[in-house]
């Protein structure tokens, strides 16, 4: 009698396997990622001339090209990585710390302008209170992709990093969705954005048998800034630091 162990390089093996799940997992998450944004500002930027003739400020241009270019890249280096082309993955991420420095420069200063300009979507607290949701949304973005890219040797830890850095992006596309409910404001799209974060944790959990450290900090991070910016925003030291800042 002789047995045999699966190579570890075959199709059904279960490194190969768990390769592919991991594949599915975050192509998935970045498609996922680029519908939102897409359905999110469809009406305001994408598709922009179908609902409005209004011109677009080559501030706001510039802000919706970086982001929307950062989501393209997410997509592209999933892809990459799928395809076995982690060579090239590297290189893009030369181009993608770039990126996040331009997205960080630019971010914040757009929030500034549309807050000072009285900027606040429906249901949402008023602009001074509410600067403090983009800022602190670019405050966790530059934390963890700093840390990602920190981190990049350690690819278990890049990738998620990565992933929920965009991840804390989304509530501003959320807040744009056509939706009834988001009209409570910003418990509704805190509470939408949020829930892509839960198949960060159900992946570790099924693969892993635990969350990750890098998803589980990360995800803290994120559900925990939503409450104490709200709080934040509403004190009068904030509104002075806010009123200074759109002076």
């Amino acid at each position: 009698m002789t047995t045999s162990t699966a190579d570890p390089g075959s199709l059904t093996s279960p490194r190969a396997a768990g390769l592919r799940r991991e594949r599915l997992f975050y192509t998935g998450m970045a498609v996922a990622v680029a519908l939102t944004v897409f359905a999110g500002f469809a009406r305001t930027y994408y598709l922009r001339p179908y609902f409005t003739a209004d011109p677009l400020r080559p501030l706001l241009h510039l802000h919706g090209l970086l982001f929307s270019s950062w989501v393209l890249l997410l997509l592209t280096q999933t892809a990459l990585v799928a395809g076995r082309r982690t060579d090239l993955h590297r290189r893009l991420g030369v181009a993608g710390a770039v990126l996040a420095t331009l997205m960080i420069a630019i971010g914040t200063a757009t929030a500034i302008i549309r807050a000072k300009e009285g900027f606040t979507p429906p249901g949402g607290p008023p602009p001074l209170v509410f600067l403090t949701i983009p800022l602190f949304d670019i405050l966790l973005f530059a934390s963890l992709v700093s840390t990602a890219l920190y981190f990049r040797h350690r690819s278990d830890v890049h990738k998620r990093l990565m992933i929920l850095a965009t991840i804390s992006m989304l509530a501003a596309p959320i807040a744009r969705l056509p939706l009834s409910i988001l009209q409570a404001g910003p418990p509704a799209f805190f509470g939408l954005a949020d829930l892509f974060l839960i198949p960060c944790v159900l992946y570790d959990l099924i693969t892993r048998g635990r969350v990750h450290r890098a998803t589980a900090w990360g995800a803290i991070a994120i559900v925990a800034s939503q409450p104490l910016r709200l709080m934040l925003g509403g004190t009068g030291a904030w509104l002075a630091f806010a009123g200074w800042l759109t002076q």
